[in-house]
């Protein structure tokens, strides 16, 4: 594991700064924004629903036909052209994802 993940809230569009699961209030980074999750912004990103198409693939199958979202730089499946509803990407869950995202944005980029 590449260590924790951070955590998906978000307020006027500004990310939590802290981990994945966190307790107490969240904290963007740099700045005095603190907020509970009845503050939040809604959790599926805004980039569900927009039109894509499946990204570049490296030599290995990353990212297995998914499209990158151009709100928050996650790679998710397609339905009929469209990104799948999803929350905003919270980072790589293993060493390997991170390795493959690392591999596809140094070669490939966006």
């Amino acid at each position: 594991m590449t260590g924790a993940l951070y955590c998906r809230s978000r307020r006027r569009g500004v990310a939590c700064a802290r981990e994945l699961d966190h307790r107490g209030l969240h904290h963007a980074r740099g700045t005095n924004l603190l907020w509970q999750d009845a503050d939040a912004d809604p959790p599926e990103c805004p980039g569900s629903g927009l039109a894509a198409q499946p990204a570049a693939t490296l030599p290995n199958g990353f990212p297995g036909g998914r499209a990158l979202c151009p709100e928050c730089l996650g790679f998710f499946a397609l339905a009929e052209g469209h990104l799948v509803p999803h929350e905003r990407w919270a980072g790589q869950a293993t060493d390997a994802d991170a390795a493959d995202r690392r591999e596809w944005f140094n070669t490939i980029g966006w």
